[in-house]
């Protein structure tokens, strides 16, 4: 099964990732690749697979990527068709991180086997103090990012799940129940599946 997680940046969706990859040892995480540069203690194949734009265009002429975005101006974010065959002979589900766009994408292609979740901010100007607080970005960026989840915010009624990150904890328990409801109805299938 697979697990899909889109937000606007800022909404602390891979803080609620990481929470939930902490608390299964049945899911397993998809790394990304992207062409944009590590942000402050990132490392290659931990956060993401840091490669070239050439690297990346080449990585589409071979169909490597299930699907791909051009998120901003020359910056590409991906998903290897390769990263699903590792988790899955693992006998992990698939955790995903994506760009808004790319969720909705995945969901398509997967269907009925994964449950995409939206991760809200409680509101644009929380969401402007967060990413100001990060001290990542210039203002310009903060900006462009701002601009990008109004527009992202609009697709959030396409998921199959809208979870507020408002107050850490209430967030985590909501994350928690919604996932623990989709996987356990999956293996509740396998077990009324008849012998064969």
């Amino acid at each position: 099964m697979v697990l899909i997680f889109s937000a606007p940046s800022g909404s602390g969706k891979s803080t609620l990732v990481q929470y939930l990859l902490g608390q299964r040892h049945d899911l397993e995480f998809s790394i990304s690749a992207t062409t944009r540069p590590p942000r402050g203690k990132e490392q290659h194949g931990q956060e993401y697979y840091f490669i070239s734009e050439d690297e990346f265009r080449q990585l589409i002429e071979q169909e490597a990527f299930i699907e791909y975005e051009n998120v901003y101006k020359g910056t590409y974010y991906g998903t290897l068709r390769s990263e699903i065959d590792r988790i899955e002979s693992r006998g992990h589900h698939v955790v995903f991180d994506v760009d808004v766009k790319g969720g909705l994408h995945l969901k398509q292609i997967f269907g009925d086997r994964a449950l995409a979740i939206f991760i809200a901010p409680p509101s644009v100007e929380e969401l402007r103090r967060r990413l100001t607080g990060r001290g990542t970005d210039t203002p310009e960026k903060i900006e462009e990012r701002i601009a990008k989840a109004a527009f992202e915010l609009e697709d959030a009624p396409q998921f199959d799940t809208v979870i507020v990150n408002d107050k850490l904890e209430h967030a985590q328990r909501a994350l928690t129940e919604k996932v623990d409801m989709f996987l356990g109805k999956e293996e509740e299938d396998i077990k009324v599946q008849p012998q064969r």
